[in-house]
This record gives C-alpha cells, sequence and structure tokens, in this order.
C-alpha cells in the first residue's frame, strides 16, 4: 500500500531493456549519440513541430537549468505559491540564475488565477530600478494540488505574459497525466497554447531518471546559453545515451501516455473508494494524485496497517497512485477504512 509518491515507483521494464540495448559497445558521448538523436525525433513526432533538447536525470535540474536561461540574475519569475520551484527545490532556480527572484501569485488548488496574474503584469516596471521587474511565467501541469490546466487556461495565462513580455515556462513533470485526463495533444497543452520551454518529465512515469528540457519557436535560439549553463552545472553526462534510451523508449508507441493512463484510473478508483470512506476530496483528481481530508483517527489507522501516504499543507492528505499500482493494493487499504 505504498502511495507515498510515484518517484517510489519501479522502472518500467521497456525503459530497463533500452538502457540495456544501449550498453553494448562504444559510443559518442556528451549527447552525440544515436539514442539521443532518436529521443529528439521522438519527441519532435509527439509534439508535431521542430524543437530543441536537453536531457537531465532530474525535474529540479531540468527547471533550474530552463529557468535560468530565460531569466536574468536581476529578474523575477512568476509562480505559484505552492509550484514545485517554491516548495520543493531548495532554491535551486535561485542558484541556477545567479540570483534571480521568485514572485509569488496565488490561486485554487495551486493554479495562477488570472485576476492576481494581471495585477503582477500590469505592475511590473523594467524602468524602476528599485523593482525587480519580471521575465518569466512558471506553469506547473498538473499543479502540486493534482489539478490540471486545459489548453485554453494555459493559452490565456501565455497570452498575458508574452504582452508584458516574458517567456513562458511549464513545469511538466507530470504532463502525460494532465494529458491523459484532459483528452489534449501535447501541441495544444504546450507550444500552441504559447509555451516557450517545456520541462518534460519521465522519472514519474515510468523512467529510472530522464527529463528533457524542450525549446520551442524563438525560444530555440538560446540553446547554446543552456548548453552552456548544463556544462558549468555538471549536467552535461559523458553517456548521454542512457538518458537518451530512456526517452526513447518511453515515447515509443505511445507507452508513457499507457503509463500515465494505468495511474490516473488507479487513482480514479483509489478517490471512490476514500471517499465512500467519509474522505472529502481538498482538490480535484485530474491525474495520479489523490488530495483528501481524511475521517479522524483514519490517517493513524492507514499507517499502523502500513499504508505510505503524505501529509500535505492546507491539513489534506495526498494519496499518489503510478503506472505500476495494483488493484489489491487499493482494496487492501479499502479494507481498511470500514
Amino acid at each position: 500500500m505504498n502511495f507515498s509518491s510515484d518517484t517510489a515507483a519501479p522502472a518500467h521494464p521497456a525503459i530497463l531493456e533500452a538502457m540495456l540495448a544501449a550498453s553494448k559497445g562504444p559510443a559518442p558521448s556528451y549527447g552525440a549519440d544515436p539514442w539521443t538523436a532518436a529521443a529528439q525525433k521522438s519527441l519532435r513526432d509527439a509534439f508535431e513541430t521542430d524543437l530543441d533538447i536537453w536531457l537531465v536525470p532530474s525535474g529540479t535540474a531540468a527547471n533550474a537549468l530552463a529557468l535560468a536561461t530565460l531569466c536574468p540574475p536581476h529578474g523575477a519569475i512568476l509562480c505559484h505559491d505552492e509550484a514545485h520551484i517554491e516548495r520543493d527545490e531548495r532554491g535551486a532556480p535561485e542558484f541556477f540564475t545567479g540570483g534571480a527572484k521568485l514572485s509569488l501569485l496565488s490561486g485554487k488548488h495551486a493554479r495562477i488565477e488570472l485576476p492576481a496574474l494581471k495585477r503582477k503584469l500590469d505592475a511590473n516596471r523594467h524602468d524602476f530600478v528599485h523593482e525587480t521587474p519580471v521575465h518569466v511565467l512558471s506553469l506547473s501541469n498538473l499543479t502540486e494540488c493534482g489539478a490540471a490546466y486545459r489548453p485554453f487556461e494555459i493559452a490565456e495565462r501565455a497570452a498575458l505574459a508574452h504582452a508584458a513580455g516574458l517567456a513562458v515556462h511549464l513545469d511538466g513533470a507530470r504532463l502525460a497525466n494532465a494529458l491523459v485526463s484532459t483528452g489534449a495533444s501535447p501541441a495544444e497543452m504546450t507550444w500552441r497554447a504559447g509555451v516557450d520551454v517545456l520541462c518534460f518529465g519521465a522519472t514519474k512515469n515510468g523512467a529510472v531518471g530522464c527529463e528533457a528540457i524542450i525549446l520551442f519557436g524563438a525560444a530555440r535560439q538560446r540553446l547554446m546559453d543552456l548548453k552552456v549553463r548544463v556544462k558549468r552545472a555538471g549536467h552535461m553526462p559523458p553517456k548521454m545515451r542512457f538518458l537518451g534510451a530512456q526517452m526513447g523508449a518511453y515515447l515509443k508507441d505511445g507507452l508513457w501516455l499507457d503509463l500515465a493512463r494505468r495511474a490516473n484510473t488507479s487513482a480514479t478508483r483509489l478517490a471512490d473508494a476514500l471517499t465512500r470512506a467519509g474522505a472529502e476530496l481538498a482538490h480535484p483528481c485530474d491525474g495520479n494524485e489523490v488530495f483528501v481530508h481524511l475521517p479522524e483517527g483514519i490517517a493513524d489507522k492507514l499507517a499502523k496497517a502500513g499504508a505510505t501516504f503524505y501529509p500535505w499543507i492546507d491539513g489534506s492528505h495526498r494519496f499518489v497512485c503510478s503506472w505500476a499500482t495494483e488493484p489489491h493494493e487499493i482494496d487492501a487499504l479499502a479494507g481498511h477504512l470500514g
């Protein structure tokens, strides 16, 4: 009954097999290998556009490097006050940018509210030396509360940001889950909605450790700047073929969406079991995470029975399903709810 995190899940066998296959014989270093090239082509096909990529092993590295490429040290990054870059990355964006500031916005279910964004952009002054002007809008899909932005919601926020001269970054650690739940295509959810740079996650959905920093459109001109930053940060792995092999296997034949669909289905089933037992949903179950306010004593009862889950900052509890969550785990937890 492990519902602690999707990072606790094992790697998918197809991804492990791809890494093993990539280990036969020598290959060019630093991303010049055929596996990384194939991964880039697969990403182009999936997102239906030309793009540039860099592969890194963690979401924190992806976010911090992407934001450092978009924001100068004297600038600011707009994000929700519950965003991963604010609450869970120990100042990595500030460190990698060389001092840029995170400027926090509000909104239910960790989705940035349009009025709050408009107010901040209206007050943004690049010509006033005493303020820190914003350069980037960072969104997350899924959000840190498990809610999904629909493509039109990203487009609304991106349009405001672009009109104010900002770049748009999307933390897509659970993008696959958001796509499955909304029915949107990868293109609709990202560059067509105005996203300039995407951090595309595979680690939470079956990979060993692989995230892609994806540059769309005009942001592709920043590729060399990104490469310089990844080199200085120690994120230019000599044997990048093992990251490329992961990403290629992840995308092959739609595996990534199949795995996300499996995780989302498990979360829906788990949410049903919890709410039938009297729990109340704290946030929408738009993906593979379930946030609930549990009845008195149930959290302790589940913990004593061996279930693992996470207390959330709003007083709810988070239960996370993965591609590897088995029906019997949900049944076992449900059996302890009565």
